[in-house]
């Protein structure tokens, strides 16, 4: 005689029972050193408490960042520890319109530490204009990415207010055309990324074209045009020649500053 994989006649006839009605639950005896169903169906409860409670804990967004660059001679850990500073002193200035700052002890002091604030860095490969001869050398360049929230409680420990958070965003993007003087060097180029970078109001940007010490560069902007040229000349780090030149393909003439 065949065995039933049920076991015995009493599980076979409700399984007859729930065939008729469609719905077919098999149920065997547990073995012997087996979990009882009410231990299984209490751990299945907890597992379920436990994963609803995991997708109620509120998600960690990743901070955001202030962006800022420095020439580096190599990749050694002195190297980098120095330009480090050089790429947080110039988010400072950057974010504080103060080209003095770091005259302040305490703000120096700060700024010697960047690596408490830095989250990444990485370097990249530039080529820079001997100002004597002419003559194009590599030069490497160091960006790093700093947390925003460590750097403005930083800065407002210290009584210092950045005007970074007190940009007007707007949702609609523009699409401007800039050309910006003044590139003498990977440092000045690098001055100018780390300004635009750090502007709330720039989603994005990228150079067009390069011609003598000026770069045409396209820029993305969350902002009014009129409004952020207005604040860019109040910045320490560039000013507007023009709000409106006469050259056809280009909406405003900015300069670096010295």
């Amino acid at each position: 005689m065949r065995a039933s994989i049920f076991g015995n006649s009493t599980i076979a006839a409700r399984l007859q029972r729930n065939k008729r009605e469609n719905s077919v639950f098999i149920v065997a005896p547990a073995p012997r050193g087996s979990f009882s169903l009410a231990r299984v169906a209490s751990m299945a409860s907890l597992t379920m408490l436990l994963t609803i409670g995991l997708l109620m804990l509120p998600a960690i967004a990743a901070p955001t960042t202030y962006a800022g660059e420095s020439p580096v001679a190599d990749q050694s850990e002195a190297a980098r520890a120095g330009a480090l500073k050089n790429a947080l002193a110039e988010v400072v200035i950057r974010l504080t319109g103060d080209s003095g700052i770091l005259a302040r002890e305490k703000v120096a002091n700060a700024v010697a530490a960047a690596d408490k604030y830095v989250l990444q860095y990485s370097y990249r490969s530039d080529t820079t204009a001997d100002p004597v001869s002419g003559v194009e050398k590599p030069q490497l360049i160091l960006v790093a990415e700093f947390d925003s929230s460590a750097v403005d409680r930083m800065l407002s420990g210290l009584g210092v207010s950045g005007m970074g958070s007190t940009a007007t965003i707007q949702t609609t993007v523009v699409e401007k055309r800039v050309w910006l003087s003044g590139i003498h060097s990977a440092a000045d180029y690098a001055r100018a990324v780390g300004y635009l970078t750090g502007q709330p109001q720039v989603r994005q940007f990228w150079p067009m074209e390069a011609r003598g010490d000026g770069i045409l560069i396209r820029v993305d902007l969350a902002a009014d045009f009129a409004v952020w040229l207005g604040q860019v000349d109040q910045d320490v780090v560039m000013q507007v020649n023009s709000a409106s030149p006469p050259v056809q393909g280009i909406d405003a003439t900015l300069a670096l500053n010295r």
